[in-house]
């Protein structure tokens, strides 16, 4: 009995272990550029989160298009609570890039401290990114908004 709970668990983790998705190092890299970029806004650092974007990155954001002075002003220069505390829990779905172009889709979840009040948000979104100097940024962001409690 025993000998066969074992080999149940190995052949159960062997095919889940086959199943998990390899990343190339660029793959890697396109993922690191969006959690870097999340975490700029988390430290409320417009200068780092320039490093991450283009110059002309639009997002699209609860049914609004914004650009990236648009993120700076809501998400930083607005965001002026002493108590201010983000922490993202990011998960990606997809992960593709072809030539100098790549695309992501990730469940975002994002735990909130403001003025003394919690929230967590989550989100699925889709990025595109490009390839420039052999650096990724994010060119578009696409945010679908699912839950907030």
């Amino acid at each position: 009995m025993k000998r066969k709970f074992l080999m149940i668990i190995f052949f159960s983790g062997a095919v889940s272990f086959s199943n998990a998705q390899v990343l190339t190092n660029d793959q890697k890299a396109v993922q690191n550029t969006v959690i870097e970029m999340f975490e700029a806004l988390s430290n409320r650092d417009s200068i780092a989160l320039k490093k991450f974007c283009t110059s002309d990155i639009l997002l699209f954001e609860y049914g609004k298009t914004w650009n990236l002075d648009t993120l700076i002003r809501k998400a930083i220069r607005l965001n002026t609570a002493s108590d201010f505390n983000r922490v993202n829990t990011i998960d990606f779905i997809n992960t593709t890039i072809d030539g100098n172009v790549a695309w992501a889709t990730y469940n975002n979840q994002a735990h909130i401290t403001q003025n003394g009040n919690r929230l967590t948000i989550h989100w699925i979104e889709t990025v595109v990114l490009i390839n420039e100097r052999k650096q990724w940024k994010i060119k578009v962001l696409h945010s679908t908004f699912l839950k907030r409690s």
